[in-house]
């Protein structure tokens, strides 16, 4: 955990605008306040759960924002040489393409910083054991090597677990092979099992430009603030307030708390700044985050939320989630996809009642998709999975709801390609670089 010399402390800061100079002094001051001390190899951990230079510009980390930690860490702490910058991206795509679309791998060359895809790393199994679901994790080399963790998260509005910040960022620490263990109705518990690996040292949450909508392709809207902590759970219940939520009722944060990861009570964090929360929760009043409720959405498509078969319980970060990243997504390439949508039905997980549309499309979502009652429709699809596969909605799944897909852009196609070769290319010689590296220290 943090080796801060102060209290859980969250410091909230205006910042209206992504100036380099403006932002590093906020994060040195923020720095001093807390008494952190950054030492050895430092791991910044920024969210880059998706890029693209057409459509997507506010699911990320600012670059800016990175930049001007980067130099705040080499100017006043003489860390130099020693700092990765690390991601597993979102969806399954390669964390290359989104590293060259957000303008990471742009800024890496500027600044002759190491950036990583946790994916392309030699990985050490670790056993958690504070974790209900996670009893063991793939963790990269660059994170489990690291002395000191700085986690800098971008504040957005979440469609199944409210919003994200410093916890949910954790889910960008597994590789792609774990991702999406227990990414169903397990989620917040998941979240809060990645804690034990992912507990940073220092925490700078870029809320200058937050996310509402689908977070991963979400629009934009100026909150004109930076967030600095040395406590992920209490820098949550903080930006919880902030984008009005009660933390009590946020379930990951309730969960954290119950497994001793700290209190959620304002009265045991130390707030200062020059803004406070309030101000900032007053300019997200009324701000509209679509696909947090399908039922909400201006679409001829119907929907109906099933459950876990086995569970019993509703599969929000399962099939549920991935249908509406799907629509999210293809909204936000195409303007007006889902208001042009043809009349359809889609089943997530196992309905109990009645689905009646004899004359339109249903889309069974999920391996244990199903009605307990009468099912009718001109046509039934099925699209397994557990949960279903993004790209295989992409692919398959929209063209039955009378949506164009983002899939199927010849531009994404050819970066998914390139990117994919690359990705597995790298992979490939993990095993060549690690005899490489054993090599290099026995002779030495």
């Amino acid at each position: 955990m943090s080796s801060s010399t102060a209290a859980r402390s969250v410091i909230i800061r205006k910042c209206d605008e992504y100036n380099i100079d403006t932002i590093a002094g906020i994060i040195r001051e923020g720095m001093e306040e807390l008494g952190e001390r950054p030492r050895g190899r430092i791991l910044i951990k920024p969210n880059v759960v998706t890029a693209n230079k057409e459509y997507i510009h506010h699911s990320y980390t600012s670059p800016v924002v990175i930049e001007s930690m980067v130099n705040t860490l080499r100017t006043h702490y003489q860390a130099d040489g020693n700092i990765t910058i690390g991601e597993s991206g979102g969806i399954g795509i390669p964390t290359r393409l989104f590293f060259a679309d957000s303008g990471y791998r742009k800024l890496s060359k500027k600044l002759g910083v190491r950036l990583s895809d946790f994916n392309e790393e030699e990985t050490r199994k670790v056993a958690l054991h504070r974790a209900k679901w996670h009893k063991t994790m793939l963790v990269a080399k660059s994170l489990y090597e690291a002395d000191y963790k700085i986690w800098m998260p971008k504040l957005k509005f979440h469609i199944v677990v409210d919003f994200t910040n410093a916890l949910k960022l954790n889910i960008g620490i597994l590789t792609h092979k774990e991702r999406f263990l227990y990414h169903d109705d397990r989620l917040h518990e998941k979240i809060v099992d990645l804690l034990e690996v992912g507990f940073p040292n220092l925490i700078v949450t870029d809320a200058i430009t937050v996310g509402r909508g689908f977070e991963s392709s979400p629009y934009p809207h100026h909150l004109g603030a930076l967030i600095v902590s040395n406590d992920p759970v209490a820098c949550d219940v903080v930006a919880a307030k902030i984008m009005g939520y009660d933390p009590q009722k946020v379930v990951y944060l309730k969960e954290a708390h119950e497994r001793g990861y700290g209190s959620l009570s304002l009265n045991d964090i130390r707030i200062s700044g020059d803004i406070s929360w309030e101000e900032l929760a007053y300019k997200m009043r009324g701000i509209d985050s679509p696909f947090q409720d399908l039922q909400k959405l201006d679409t001829p498509i119907r929907f109906y939320q099933g459950t876990n078969k086995e569970s019993g319980n509703i599969c929000y970060g399962g099939c549920i989630c991935s249908i509406k990243g799907v629509l999210g997504t293809a909204d936000k390439k195409y303007e007006g996809n889902l208001k042009r949508a043809k009349k359809s039905a889609v089943v997530m997980g196992y309905y109990h009642g009645d689905v009646v549309h004899p004359d339109v499309t249903v889309v069974l979502v999920g391996s244990c998709a199903g009605v307990s009652g009468k099912l009718a429709a001109k046509k039934i699809v099925r699209i397994k999975g557990c949960p279903v596969k993004v790209a295989d909605l992409m692919i398959f799944g929209l063209r039955h709801l009378g949506m164009k897909s983002p899939a199927w852009d010849p531009r994404n196609m050819a970066l998914l390609i390139y990117h994919s070769l690359i990705k597995l290319m790298m992979q490939a010689t993990i095993p060549f670089r690690k005899k490489a590296k054993i090599r290099h220290v026995s002779g030495h």
